[in-house]
């Protein structure tokens, strides 16, 4: 092993929860009622935007871009109070950074990664730092993945992927990688039978680290 990738979104940053939060109010304005069922299956499994389901259900193109407009007006307005790593990143980041190099892959908009690390203090931990802007294919597609080896000059099989999704976890395994998986919260309903590891913390993927140097 010679990188270590890091979805950003559920993995170093408590923002699932939030963002289903906002994209639901913003469905609802479109008379939608969003599930966590529907946001697990489209979002954190398909890899597309819940505004797909709004669009099968017949509503109004320019309606739909509004509704998405409120959604992304009103997370980066939460964003801009803080948000909170999840507990044990800085010191797994630490520690891992002396054994391997580092990058974010996520699909975040990269204002948004900015709001989320104002004030994490991590971002120094990271080489690279790929994000929505970066790629045209998203996860479940392994293009994310492939561009981040490119960018660090190493070959995907020698890169631990660290995931939180079934989406992320598909994109890691076909772009041949190994990816651990730390399921939590809407993120626990995934099928992850391709992942490398499935993990209850952070701190778990040290020694796996450590095991692959």
């Amino acid at each position: 092993m010679k990188a270590i990738l890091w979805d950003n979104d559920g993995v170093l940053v408590d923002t699932e929860g939030l963002y289903f939060d906002v994209t639901r109010e913003a469905m609802a304005e479109l008379g939608v009622a969003l599930s966590e069922a529907d946001f697990v299956e489209y979002s954190l499994r398909r890899g597309v935007s819940v505004f797909d389901l709004a669009e099968e259900l017949g509503h109004d193109g320019l309606r739909i871009e509004h509704a998405r407009g409120l959604r992304n007006a009103r997370y980066s307005e939460r964003l801009r109070d803080g948000v909170e790593l999840i507990p044990g990143v800085a010191e797994t980041l630490a520690t891992l950074g002396s054994l391997a190099r580092m990058a974010v892959v996520t699909s975040s908009r990269p204002e948004n990664f900015a709001l989320q690390h104002a004030r994490t203090g991590i971002r120094t931990h990271f080489e690279l730092v790929l994000t929505g802007a970066d790629f045209t294919r998203f996860k479940p597609d392994p293009e994310p993945y492939l561009l981040a080896a490119s960018r660090l000059g190493v070959a995907p099989e020698d890169c631990l992927v660290v995931e939180d999704s079934e989406r992320g976890v598909v994109a890691a395994a076909s772009a041949g990688m190994r990816c651990v998986v730390i399921p939590r919260g809407l993120s626990r309903r995934g099928d992850f039978s391709r992942a490398y590891r499935i993990l209850e913390r952070i701190e778990d993927v040290v020694p796996i680290a450590r095991a692959l140097v």
